[in-house]
């Protein structure tokens, strides 16, 4: 099992955009069952808010 943990500051754009890229990815090649990516915050201050919009509509 390969593990990636994406980080940034309030994991509301960046991070999620990079775990829902290499997920595509990984699903692609079929190694889905391989990777478990996550991402998270160094912050607290986006707590309770949802993944940026236009991120969120790119991937889900």
């Amino acid at each position: 099992m390969i593990k990636v943990i994406f980080i940034c500051h309030g994991n509301i754009c960046r991070s999620p955009m990079a775990q829902f890229v290499l997920q595509e990815l990984v699903n692609k090649i079929g190694l889905s069952s391989e990777f478990k990516i996550r991402s998270a915050a160094t912050s607290q201050e986006e707590i309770g808010n949802g993944v940026y919009p236009p991120v969120q509509r790119l991937f889900i």
